[in-house]
């Protein structure tokens, strides 16, 4: 199995955890692409890359796709310090303890939004900054 973790480069947030992301010892290859790029749009021809902008997106090479709170248990699950506490969080219930640590880091993504993104003028404004209910 490997894994491909779509993230916005756009983001300072989501550049920090790709980073850390690409630190990690890892059980299951990961590769980092910057979401609704060419390479992302080259990759995964049917996804729909604007969805990927919105929330992190992970795809495994088997064609599966995890979005949200899903999405970054998959990330910590490929890690090896960090997959027991993916296993965990993946129960039913401690999902919603996921979901909220994805809405956290919505809520940060929010706080930055007057902040310039990295390689762009405008601040953040997509839908991914605001949490979900």
């Amino acid at each position: 199995m490997r894994l491909t973790v779509l993230y916005d480069d756009g983001c300072p947030l989501c550049c920090t955890f790709s980073g850390w992301l690409s630190r990690q010892p890892a059980l299951v290859p990961i590769d980092l692409v910057p979401a609704g790029s060419w390479a992302a749009r080259k990759r995964f021809p049917a996804l729909d890359h604007e969805r990927t902008l919105v929330e992190i997106t992970v795809v495994s090479d088997s064609g599966e796709v995890w979005e949200g709170a899903h999405a970054w248990v998959m990330a910590l699950w490929a890690t090896t310090a960090h997959r027991s506490l993916a296993e965990s969080l993946a129960r039913p219930s401690r999902l919603p303890m996921a979901r909220g640590a994805a809405h956290l880091a919505a809520g940060i993504r929010n706080a930055m939004s007057g902040l310039p993104r990295r390689d762009r003028a405008a601040a953040c404004t997509d839908a991914c900054c605001r949490p979900t209910s």
